[in-house]
């Protein structure tokens, strides 16, 4: 039976790698003008609004989202030896975060609030305001809940669990796709013991997409956005949802919650990054800023003043100054006369 399940992971992680893959090369390829690949560029927007510019000055693609989510859907459709409803449930998971991920995405946070957690949205509608964050998180609750029925476990009680599962995991994932690769690498984590239960083939198709794409999160040319991210979650929720018994969901629900609540209020997701061996495996194939050397300085030429030393600046001659001048030049120092 672990071999098997362990086929039925390889099978669905080459088919969702080679999905995304294939959707990725698709959605990159050159627009050109005048053309339906040129949509996304209006009047109203100077460049592609699937781009974003990071903290560090970089411009990269939202576009990994998309193709991340296209190969989790067609992989889990596709997993062989797999339920038809646990298929179904994964890839209503996965598209339907994915919808309102790119709902967060293309708004560009407009209202203000969109990137905050959960305190932030809660204050907004206390004041009466309905955020793009606030949107997302219950949309994608509704998706759970309907993934969680399709899967049908336990009547209602479990349903819902499976739900806050699903909705859980999506939204735990955007929160983790604060830094390059972090939310890809997390799920992978996540879900590799899944690869051995009865969903390895959703589970596969998940992992194999995360992972055909993380070297373009990594060296930061691409990034999930709240499309891919909030599909990646769903998807892994889903499958272990359908895999976990009642009492191990449980226990991965209660992780859930706690990690979303140290991400949230202890801002487990600062700048601060570890030292050592763990460090060395945080920073594992991104692309590190390293900080300026020295400006080597260049040897003046013949007749050109040296950069370090400025030249001295020109002193005002008064009128009494140059008559003592004139005479100096004429008498000689201290008045005495100069011979013809």
């Amino acid at each position: 039976m672990p071999l098997r399940a362990a086929g039925s992971g390889l099978a669905g992680a080459a088919l969702g790698a080679a999905g995304a893959r294939t959707a990725y090369r698709i959605l990159r390829r050159p627009a050109q003008h005048g053309t339906v690949d040129d949509v996304f560029r209006t009047a109203e927007h100077t460049r592609d609004v699937w781009y974003r510019t990071t903290p560090g000055g970089r411009d990269v693609t939202l576009l990994e989202g998309p193709a991340l989510a296209f190969g989790v859907c067609a992989g889990a459709a596709l997993a062989p030896r797999t339920p038809r409803r646990v298929r179904a449930a994964v890839v209503l998971a996965a598209a339907g975060s994915a919808v309102f991920g790119a709902y967060g995405d293309l708004s560009g946070g407009a209202d203000g609030a969109s990137g905050g957690g959960a305190a932030t949205h809660l204050a907004a509608l206390a004041r009466g305001r309905i955020t793009t964050g606030a949107v997302q998180t219950a949309g994608t609750g509704a998706v759970g809940l309907a993934a969680g029925a399709l899967l049908g476990r336990g009547g209602a009680p479990g349903a819902l669990a499976d739900g806050a599962l699903v909705a859980g995991a999506a939204n735990l994932a955007h929160l983790f796709d604060a830094r390059p690769g972090r939310a890809a690498g997390v799920a992978l984590a996540a879900g590799a013991p899944l690869l051995c239960g009865p969903a390895a083939g959703v589970a596969g198709a998940a992992l194999g997409a995360a992972a055909a794409l993380l070297p373009e999160d990594l060296a930061e040319r691409a990034t999930l956005g709240g499309l891919g991210a909030r599909a990646l979650g769903a998807a892994v929720g889903a499958a272990a949802a359908a895999a976990l018994p009642p009492r191990h969901r449980t226990a991965a629900l209660c992780a859930v919650a706690a990690l979303t609540a140290a991400v949230e209020y202890a801002r487990f997701d600062g700048e601060s990054a570890p030292v050592g061996p763990l460090g060395r495996l945080f920073f594992a194939g991104r692309r590190v800023a390293h900080a300026p050397g020295p400006v080597p300085v260049r040897a003046p030429m013949p007749g050109e003043q040296h950069p370090r030393f400025p030249a001295p600046r020109a002193r005002a001659v008064s009128p009494r100054s140059e008559r003592g001048s004139a005479r100096s030049a004429r008498f000689g120092p201290r008045g005495d006369p100069r011979a013809p």
